[in-house]
């Protein structure tokens, strides 16, 4: 399963691309007006330093916005991935993307229907949000479930993107479930790396060398 990170800040991407683990990066204007200065510029440097795919969502509501806003972020950089909404015109203008050889995102997926109808339309990924569902008294991970049995079952070559992660346990079901790629905030992956009983190993391990080489003077 693919690690990508839910940020605009160059900071958390550069730290996370040094460890190695990182495959690649989604944005949105939220997060990229959070960082101010030139979105461009940031989504560039993003690219640069992730050499993956990089996710960068258009404003526009109606078809022939979201396909000119499109293209022009797909000119930005060649790992750039044009992220639309699910809607009618989401759909009509991820096909009119993909038909061009521009790999769109299909974001704020919540149902499997919705998912089929996006990998229909040739989206390289359909990103469902599960923390969202399950602020609503849903449990999102079962739409994951349900996602990738069904491109199983028909061979979609759509990668199932789980968004909306909120803890490890999310990417622990996400990975057993088969997703292709887990999308999250970098504190989550932070959180990924901890675990009490690591700490206290090293500690141990530390104070056993400690007293070994103070017993040799």
């Amino acid at each position: 399963m693919k690690l990508f990170v839910d940020t605009g800040n160059l900071k958390e991407i550069e730290a996370l691309a040094a460890l190695g683990i990182l495959d690649g990066v989604t944005t949105n204007p939220s997060l990229l007006a959070k960082e101010g200065g030139d979105s461009r510029r940031i989504l560039r440097e993003i690219c640069r330093l992730v050499q993956g795919p990089v996710s960068a969502e258009v404003v526009a509501t109606d078809t022939a916005g979201m396909i000119r806003e499109g293209r022009d972020l797909a000119g930005i950089d060649p790992h750039i991935v044009v992220k639309v909404p699910f809607t009618k015109d989401g759909v009509k203008a991820c096909k009119a993307l993909a038909s061009e050889g521009t790999r769109v995102n299909v974001t704020l997926v919540f149902s499997a229907t919705q998912a089929w109808l996006a990998a229909k339309a040739r989206a390289s990924y359909v990103s469902p949000f599960v923390g969202r569902l399950d602020d609503i008294g849903a449990t999102g991970m079962n739409l994951i479930r349900e996602i990738v049995d069904i491109f199983d079952n028909f061979e979609f070559p759509t990668q199932v993107l789980v968004a909306s992660v909120r803890n490890p346990v999310h990417v622990v079901e996400a990975a057993r479930m088969g997703a292709d790629v887990v999308t999250v905030p970098a504190a989550v992956i932070e959180q990924c790396f901890k675990h009490p009983l690591t700490d206290i190993g090293l500690e141990r391990f530390l104070k056993d060398w400690e007293k070994a080489q103070a017993a040799k003077v």
